[in-house]
C-alpha cells in the first residue's frame, strides 16, 4: 500500500470517530468535557494527517511537473499486461502506436469511410495520410472523468456537448422581485413585463501542447499508450481550464465563477486573513432560500481557507467543520467534508484569503455551465523535428468554454475585509 493510501485510510478511521462523537449531540446540547477533549484531539490529528497528505501530494506533483516526472506518473497508470488491455478503443490504440498503417484493414477501411465507431478522420476527405483524428466516445468520457480530478470546477458544474462551436446564447431573467396582485371586478391589470438579458456561451480552443515519446515506449506492447496519453492530456487540459472556469475574465477566455458571481458578505473588520462563524451564516442567508433548497448547493474555496475554517467553533464549543471520509454510507463513495451541513469543494484556483479577496463561494454551484464542442481531436506527428530525436509527437485540442448562467444570485461570494 502506498504512503498516500495509508494516510487516507488513517484519515478515514479518525474521521469516523470524530463524526460519531459529533452525532451524539444535537445543536442545542453542549458537548461534555470528555467528548470535547476527544473531539479536539481527533480534529488535531486529522489536521496533522491532512498536512502529511498535502506534503506527500505536493512531493508527487513536484516530481510530475518535470517532463520525466509526467512520463513516469503516466506510465505507472498505463503499464499493464497485454491481456488486460481493453478492447473498446483498439483502433485508437493501434493508431497511437503506429499510425494508420498499424490499424487492421477493416478498421482502416471503416475510418477512411468515416464509419468507424472507434476513430474518425478529422481532416479533409481527400487527406489519407497520418494526421488529426477524433477519439472514441469511450475515450472521451474517460478523459472527462480524469479532468474532474484536477481542480474542482468540472466536478460541480453542469455540462452540455454541442455539435458545433457556433455562438450559443442563453436568455436570462431575475424574477425574484416579481409578484402578482389582487384586482377588483372589471379592473384592468397592471403591466408587469419581465426583463430578459442574454449570456453567451462561447468556446475556445485549448491545447495540451505537444507530448513527445521515444519510439521504444510507443512500440513496447506492455505500454497501454491510450491510457498514457490520456493521463497527460487530462492533466494539461484540466489545469488551464479549471483556472479559467474559476477566475477567467470573460475576455478571450471563459468567464469564471468568481467573476460571474456577486458579493454576499464582506468580512467584518479584522478578517483580512480569516472568517468568523457569523459571517458564514450571513453568507448562506445572502442566497435566496429557493436556491438553498436545491441540489448542488455547497461551499467552494482554496485548501488554505478550509484550514482556517476548521478552527472555528460555535457557541456550544462544537466545530462547524465536520470531516468527511472516503468509505461512508453515500452511494458511490465516501462523504465529503462538510461545513454547516453543506459539502465543501476544494478548488486550488480559488483566491486565498487576503485583503479584499473573494475567497469563499456558497450556493448552487451547478449554475456554472461548461460547454464542450464535439470531441477531443488528437494529432500524431512524425516529422523531422521528432524523428531526429527518435520520438513521436502527440498533441490534443479540445474546444470548450464556460460561463455563470445565473442572474438571480444562486451563489454568492464571501470577501475578506480590506482592513
Amino acid at each position: 500500500m502506498s504512503k498516500l493510501a495509508q494516510l487516507r485510510e488513517l484519515r478515514n478511521t479518525v474521521s469516523k470517530e470524530v463524526n460519531e462523537i459529533n452525532a451524539k449531540y444535537p445543536a442545542d446540547k453542549p458537548m461534555t468535557a470528555e467528548d470535547a477533549a476527544k473531539m479536539d484531539a481527533g480534529l488535531l490529528r486529522i489536521e496533522n494527517i491532512d498536512a502529511d497528505l498535502a506534503r506527500e501530494k505536493r512531493r508527487t506533483e513536484l516530481a510530475i511537473e518535470t517532463n520525466e516526472g509526467i512520463h513516469n506518473a503516466a506510465l505507472n497508470t498505463a503499464t499493464k499486461e497485454p491481456a488486460k488491455h481493453g478492447d473498446e478503443s483498439k483502433a485508437l490504440r493501434a493508431f497511437l502506436a503506429g499510425g494508420i498503417m498499424n490499424m487492421s484493414e477493416a478498421d482502416r477501411a471503416r475510418m477512411l469511410a468515416r464509419q468507424s465507431p472507434d476513430i474518425r478522420n478529422a481532416m479533409s476527405t481527400t487527406t489519407t495520410t497520418e494526421g488529426g483524428f477524433t477519439v472514441a466516445i469511450e475515450y472521451q468520457k474517460s478523459l472527462e472523468t480524469a479532468m474532474k480530478a484536477f481542480g474542482g470546477m468540472r466536478e460541480v458544474a453542469s455540462r452540455i456537448q454541442t455539435a458545433s462551436g457556433a455562438t450559443m446564447n442563453f436568455p436570462t431573467s431575475d424574477p425574484t422581485a416579481e409578484i402578482g396582485a389582487i384586482v377588483g371586478q372589471n379592473t384592468t391589470v397592471s403591466l408587469g413585463e419581465t426583463t430578459f438579458g442574454n449570456i453567451s456561451m462561447d468556446v475556445y480552443k485549448y491545447t495540451s501542447n505537444s507530448i513527445a515519446l521515444p519510439f521504444e515506449l510507443v512500440q513496447d506492447s506492455f505500454i497501454d499508450i491510450e491510457a498514457y496519453v490520456q493521463a497527460v492530456l487530462a492533466m494539461r487540459l484540466a489545469r488551464i481550464q479549471n483556472t479559467h472556469f474559476t477566475t477567467g475574465t470573460g475576455t478571450a477566455q471563459p468567464r469564471g465563477i468568481v467573476t460571474g458571481t456577486t458579493v454576499g458578505k464582506t468580512g467584518t473588520t479584522g478578517q483580512t486573513l480569516s472568517v468568523i462563524y457569523d459571517d458564514l451564516v450571513d453568507l448562506e442567508h445572502s442566497v435566496d432560500p429557493a436556491y438553498r433548497a436545491q441540489p448542488g448547493v455547497g461551499y467552494m474555496m482554496h485548501d488554505s481557507s478550509v484550514r482556517v475554517i476548521r478552527k472555528i467553533k460555535d457557541s456550544q464549543n462544537r466545530p462547524i467543520f465536520v470531516p468527511g471520509y472516503e468509505n461512508g454510507t453515500m452511494v458511490g463513495g465516501g462523504a465529503p467534508d462538510r461545513l454547516m451541513g453543506r459539502p465543501i469543494y476544494i478548488n486550488q484556483d480559488m483566491p486565498v484569503m487576503a485583503a479584499n479577496a473573494k475567497s469563499i463561494l456558497f450556493g448552487q454551484l451547478s449554475k456554472y455551465l461548461v460547454r464542450d464542442v464535439m470531441d477531443l481531436t488528437l494529432f500524431r506527428m512524425t516529422d523531422s523535428a521528432y524523428t531526429l530525436k527518435g520520438q513521436i509527437g502527440f498533441v490534443g485540442f479540445l474546444r470548450t468554454g464556460g460561463n455563470w448562467i445565473d442572474v438571480g444570485g444562486a451563489a454568492k461570494q464571501y470577501v475578506n475585509s480590506a482592513t
